[in-house]
């Protein structure tokens, strides 16, 4: 199992750095896997595109590359300081656009 796991640590470092690999929908095993990995995955699948996901540990919770995440998280920490301050719901979801279930989620949400 170790030259499996660094395999695909291989894959990851030549679609971070390889700009033309990286654009490529697919990649072709025999560009980037050893011989004897591609006959040791043959034992289970030949001919079909297969996904390899990333590990558990590089996965990026939503919005983090874009700043979409920090730009919601302000936010919603606005909402709440407002509400503390004294807001109403009702007012908060007017001002930011949201439902009243939204505003309501954002500022019970532990």
């Amino acid at each position: 199992m170790p030259f499996l796991i660094s395999a695909l640590h291989l894959i990851h470092f030549l679609q971070k750095n390889n700009k033309e690999l990286a654009e490529m929908s697919y990649l072709k095993a025999n560009a980037v896997l050893p011989k004897n990995l591609i006959k040791e995955i043959q034992k289970y699948v030949q001919g079909e595109t297969i996904y390899i996901p990333k590990p558990e540990n590089a996965h990026r919770k939503w919005g983090t590359r874009s700043g979409a995440r920090k730009t919601l998280d302000e936010r919603n920490q606005s909402i709440k300081d407002s509400f503390k301050s004294g807001k109403t719901i009702s007012q908060l979801a007017e001002e930011y656009y949201l439902s009243i279930e939204t505003i309501k989620k954002i500022i019970y949400k532990k």
